[in-house]
């Protein structure tokens, strides 16, 4: 049985190159996916150290959940959308840390807990910043590789 081509294989022409992939989606990407690993620790850290409270089942589901909107977002993020649910994730985890910090009764130790959030926070800006001005390089470089090709490919006497 013959196999169907997907879109981008029908329109493959010999010695057609594929633009380069997005830095900004994979930077953000791996901010939003280790993000999504710390609240799940985050969760079962909370749960643990309070779990004979009435509201250490709520702090591990709803790291759970902000974990699994994480990870959900990292296929959104090919469209702006997905970079607005990113900052508002950010918000969400940074409020958990302190809102937790502040229902606890650790004492100082909880609002220790907020340094990785503010820390998550600034690696999300970053890769969000650098990856966007890394992809402007790349589209630019690609841009003029493909207007060389082109340039070379009808000189006279050159095959």
């Amino acid at each position: 049985m013959g196999r169907r081509l997907s879109r981008a294989q029908q329109q493959w022409q010999p010695g057609q190159t594929r633009p380069p992939r997005s830095v900004r989606v994979l930077f953000s990407s791996t901010v939003l996916s280790l993000e999504a690993a710390l609240m799940l620790f985050f969760g079962l850290a909370a749960w643990g150290l309070n779990q004979h409270e009435w509201y250490a089942w709520w702090i591990f589901g709803g790291s759970l959940v902000v974990a699994v909107a994480c990870i959900m977002t990292c296929a959104l993020l090919q469209k702006p959308l997905g970079y607005i649910i990113g900052w508002a994730l950010q918000a969400v985890i940074v409020a958990g840390f302190l809102g937790t910090a502040l229902v606890t009764e650790q004492g100082l130790w909880a609002p220790l807990a907020l340094l990785p959030g503010l820390g998550f926070l600034a690696c999300w800006w970053y890769a969000v910043t650098k990856g966007a001005q890394i992809d402007a390089e790349k589209m630019e470089r690609y841009r003029l590789e493909q207007e060389f090709a082109g340039e070379s490919e009808g000189a006279p006497g050159e095959k």
